[in-house]
């Protein structure tokens, strides 16, 4: 979900990196249809297969999508030769890729995801309780951050309760209490631990199950190197979710270099500071786990 040129791809390709550098299996899956660009950033030409071969059953399962890279332990699968119409992949595609992407055998799989907040694109995001989220230090990012978050919510609430309940408890919220709408669904659930109880409950441990982690790009010396982690707390506190700041990362106009080369930024330009900041907020990722995840990386 991006506004554009926040620097998804070039965050998820270098956590990959460095994932597969600390000696994890790690996938990286290009799931931005719209404008897939992951292979550029991680140094690697046109893969021959891609997503769209696994949707129109060209082969028989989404492992032999995956095509291995240069370095050891990092794999991945490109849609950049996709179909143009897999952008608006229907219930029954959508449901098989995100089975078969639950059951592929590594220790890290992150997905590049593309823009908007449409249902199939948050759903690949909730695919794992720990989606991260990259913004830069731009207003206009930032509010996209909490409109997201706010759509993921809405989304998990819709799954739990069913179209009609949802409807139905979401008319009797907003009756009560003309504020319980989109515009604060912390109130609407509140309105709804009221009506049911028992769903609730449901509602409650769902939504706490979410943990997600924020990483600020693009950071340049005039901005406030602590907005991050304000808007964390401002997440935390509005829709009671857990949020963890994972850190800046700061800007460096070699990234395009990098890109243009195809050569990945942290192996061309191992000791900027940007690369530092990459390293860090990997390890930071890494302190989070206690074992092991499946990851998702979104920006907004």
């Amino acid at each position: 979900m991006e506004r554009g040129g926040t620097g998804k791809s070039f965050v998820t390709g270098s956590l990959g990196l460095l994932l597969a550098k600390h000696g994890y299996k790690t996938l990286l899956i290009d799931i931005d249809f719209g404008a897939a660009n992951l292979h550029t950033i991680i140094g690697i030409p046109h893969p021959e297969k891609s997503i769209s071969d696994f949707i129109n059953k060209k082969v028989g399962s989404l492992e032999e999508t995956v095509v291995p890279t240069s370095l050891p332990n990092l794999y991945f699968i490109s849609s950049a030769m996709n179909n143009l119409d897999i952008a608006n992949l229907s219930h029954e595609p959508k449901m098989k890729l995100l089975r078969s992407i639950a059951k592929l055998p590594y220790e890290y799989i992150l997905l590049d995801l593309g823009a908007g907040t449409s249902f199939n694109t948050i759903d690949f995001f909730m695919i794992s309780n720990s989606g991260i989220l990259v913004t830069t230090p731009e207003p206009t990012s930032i509010e996209n951050i909490y409109r997201l978050i706010r759509s993921v919510y809405f989304r998990k609430i819709r799954q739990v309760l069913k179209v009609n309940n949802f409807r139905t408890l979401a008319e009797e919220a907003e009756r009560r209490d003309n504020r319980a709408n989109v515009s604060n669904p912390d109130l609407l659930l509140y309105v709804m631990r009221e009506l049911d109880p028992e769903k609730g409950e449901i509602l409650e441990r769902s939504l706490r199950a979410f943990n997600f982690r924020l990483i600020l790009n693009q950071l340049r010396k005039q901005d406030n190197p602590n907005i991050g982690a304000l808007v964390c707390k401002v997440i935390e506190r509005h829709l009671s979710l857990k949020m963890h700041f994972i850190g800046n990362i700061g800007f460096d106009d070699q990234v395009h270099s990098s890109v243009c080369k195809k050569i990945p930024f942290i192996d061309l330009y191992p000791y900027t500071q940007t690369a530092s900041d990459i390293r860090a907020c990997c390890k930071n990722i890494l302190s989070l786990e206690e074992t092991p995840s499946l990851l998702q990386s979104i920006v907004d």
